[in-house]
């Protein structure tokens, strides 16, 4: 089973979601910006995907600024606290496969947790190539 952590207002988010429907799977999608996050399910996703909580902090188009989040004195924990409180601060989309846990910026890094490839070519919403005709990783 393939789960994605989901922002439809995200290209990223989106590019992920596509790459994965073209390879042939129907991913599990959670929309965490409805549902929210719980405290055991970020740590056990940071964790897995071998990210602190710094690294999982959305900057842009986020409330991390306006929050004081951005000193890199301000601990991990009160980064938590403020990723429960506002889910968009999470940076996304992280996606969960057999083969592990990753936070899919680029997009393209989904393709090391699938099996299989989309045939290609495959292209980008912003038409940048990610597999070529061959189906041969471009970028």
């Amino acid at each position: 089973m393939i789960v994605i952590h989901h922002n439809p207002d995200c290209g990223t988010s989106r590019n992920v979601l596509a790459l994965v429907r073209a390879a042939g799977y129907e991913p599990h999608v959670i929309p965490y910006l409805e549902t929210g996050w719980t405290r055991p399910q970020l740590l056990g996703l940071f964790a897995a995907a071998d990210l602190s909580p710094r690294a999982a902090l959305r900057i842009t188009k986020s409330p991390a600024e306006a929050l004081g989040l951005l000193d890199p004195s301000v601990p991990g924990e009160r980064l938590l606290d403020a990723m429960l409180e506002h889910p968009v601060l999470v940076n996304r989309p992280l996606v969960c496969t057999p083969k592990g846990v990753r936070l899919c910026r680029p997009s393209e890094f989904v393709l090391d947790l699938l099996d299989r490839w989309p045939e290609g070519p495959v292209y980008k919403e912003d038409g940048q190539m990610i597999l070529d005709a061959m189906g041969h990783r471009v970028i």
